[in-house]
């Protein structure tokens, strides 16, 4: 079965955790493990993953050095995304047989400029910051914040994906046998100027929208999105908590879930299986084996 699998940034730094390059390191090295597990069970896997944490303090270091040396979203997108690609990339060769290929793909991928979520800042990125803290850096900063579970961090515009524009070496690299890492950050977001040039746009794409269009545009079996939480619930966090373990798109559109964690996984997930009629899967990244074979997370089938 080809997967493509989207690792949370939660997956890849936990809640709270210092953003330190030892807990990156040892968090890509589990989440490679798991992932050369599923390879072994004879599943072919294309990888997305997130870059919230990443890229929020690569444009603080920006911001820190010298006048005029801050970059714009798109490129510290591009930045974050050869980052993390470069971790998984090595972690997941040691974890690997040797003869496997992997590859990292920089991606672009197409927003409409006139997108509405660029007045409605909505993706959190960079590190955590308790209440106070958050609202005087954007005073001080010109940010837009807002809560993010029991913090608060930056947000910043998240267009919706409209097309990859690398499809077709994704797809050729993946039928080549190659293990791809592809969209990271849910890619670099471009979109065509009043004279048809692409431009880079100042956002950060939701990595799970992109998952869920990179995996029905190169054909996937599945749409496998790993975090830190078992499944998808509902009444989460109260004394009606309830799991959801099979589930379809229409049962799903009944329910409100989190605005900045679950609720775009869901999202993503119902619109991976209408599109194709096939199946998406949510769940904890210490469970992938068992999510994938159906018998952990949350499966959404087609109604």
């Amino acid at each position: 079965m080809h997967i493509v699998t989207a690792l949370g940034g939660n997956a890849l730094l936990r809640r709270g955790e210092a953003l330190s390059e030892a807990a990156q390191h040892e968090n890509v090295r589990q989440a490679a493990v798991q992932l050369a597990a599923l390879t072994a069970r004879g599943h072919h896997v294309t990888l997305t993953h997130g870059n919230g944490p990443q890229v929020g303090l690569l444009a603080l270091q920006a911001e820190a050095g010298p006048k005029g040396a801050a970059q714009a979203l798109d490129s510290l997108d591009a930045e974050s995304e050869g980052w993390i690609g470069y971790l998984l990339e090595q972690e997941l060769a040691n974890a690997l047989p040797p003869e496997a290929e992997i590859a990292t793909l920089l991606t672009r991928i197409e927003v409409a400029a006139n997108d509405p979520a660029f007045a409605k800042p909505s993706k959190p990125i960079g590190p955590v910051y308790d209440e106070a803290t958050a609202r005087q850096l954007a005073a001080d900063r010109g940010w837009a914040v807002a809560p993010d579970g029991q913090y608060w961090r930056r947000v910043v515009p998240s267009p919706a994906p409209v097309r990859l524009l690398n499809t077709g070496s994704i797809t050729r690299l993946t039928q080549a046998g190659v293990f791809v890492i592809c969209a990271g950050g849910g890619g670099i977001p471009v979109a065509r100027d009043a004279a048809g040039q692409w431009r880079g746009v100042e956002a950060v794409i939701d990595k799970d929208a992109s998952a869920a269009l990179l995996a029905a545009e190169i054909g996937a079996d599945m749409l496998l999105m790993l975090t830190d939480v078992p499944a998808v619930y509902l009444n989460y966090g109260t004394p009606a908590q309830t799991i959801l373990r099979q589930t379809s798109p229409g049962a799903l559109a009944a329910h409100d879930f989190a605005a900045g964690s679950m609720g775009p996984k869901v999202r993503a997930a119902c619109a991976f299986v209408r599109a194709t009629g096939r199946t998406a899967a949510i769940g904890r990244l210490e469970e992938a084996q068992a999510i994938a074979a159906g018998e952990a997370g949350t499966i959404v089938r087609p109604d």
